[in-house]
């Protein structure tokens, strides 16, 4: 019965020690997992400043914008990507072979007969002519099979903190980033686009997401990865409005 006690207290105290071992093991691993949280942007002045100003005008948390942009990462190969673009690089008959492929030809030819109501529809709220639409859907993103691998939040991070050329733009971008996802209900964190922060179908950048795309199925949202009507419809609004469109 005596050894028996002795027994039961001995583990006892290695159960106890097992704990307070396991227990410092984890706060030490969730102290490592704050501190790489933070290993991204944050830190750094410009950032501060950033953060303070989205938290003065806009009200957001300034502990969770440090969270955020604790996890945004710099990217070297988005730098490399914005200081050789192709349209700058590429002459025009060379850009031209990239477009006017029978693959792309035929792909148009598909999604206008997909969506030939949806156009339409669009058409007649917005006066710009469906090729036009098509067209600039099917040269930015191949009617939505590459809307981009990038994550944005990490382009737009990178661009604003480490490019110093556009580093005011794309500072404005980010801004215009945030608070589109707050008022859209987008996952900041996972949302993709162009390696200059271009998102959806339609390649629109944060302002222009925010200011000409519309809810044109009307389900209170404006999603221009997932709705066609979103899509046409925010295309067409925006050459009526932002691109001068003047029907005929």
């Amino acid at each position: 019965m005596l050894e028996c006690a002795k027994s039961i207290t001995r583990g006892d105290r290695s159960l106890m020690r097992l704990r307070t071992f396991t227990t410092g093991f984890l706060t030490g691993l969730l102290a490592l997992a704050g501190t790489a949280t933070l290993a991204g942007y944050g830190n750094e002045p410009q950032v501060q400043d950033f953060i303070a100003d989205m938290v003065d005008r806009h009200d957001f948390n300034r502990d969770e914008l440090l969270e955020v942009l604790g996890q945004a990462e710099r990217r070297d190969d988005i730098i490399e990507l914005m200081s050789k673009p192709a349209e700058k690089t590429l002459a025009w008959y060379e850009y031209r072979k990239i477009f006017l492929t029978s693959s792309r030809i035929d792909g148009g030819v598909a999604f206008w007969t997909q969506y030939a109501d949806i156009l339409a529809k669009a058409e007649k709220a917005y006066g710009v002519d469906p090729q036009i639409v098509v067209a600039i859907i099917g040269v930015e993103t191949r009617y939505g099979s590459n809307t981009g691998r990038h994550r944005v939040l990490d382009a737009l991070s990178t661009l604003a903190f480490d490019y110093p050329p556009r580093s005011e733009f794309f500072t404005s971008e980010l801004e215009q980033y945030l608070l589109l996802t707050r008022g859209e209900n987008i996952d900041l964190l996972s949302a993709t686009g162009s390696y200059a922060g271009a998102m959806g179908y339609g390649q629109f950048i944060p302002s222009s997401y925010r200011s000409y795309a519309v809810d044109f199925d009307a389900s209170g949202t404006r999603d221009l990865w997932n709705s066609p009507m979103d899509i046409i419809g925010s295309v067409a609004n925006y050459f009526a409005k932002k691109g001068n469109w003047k029907p005929g």
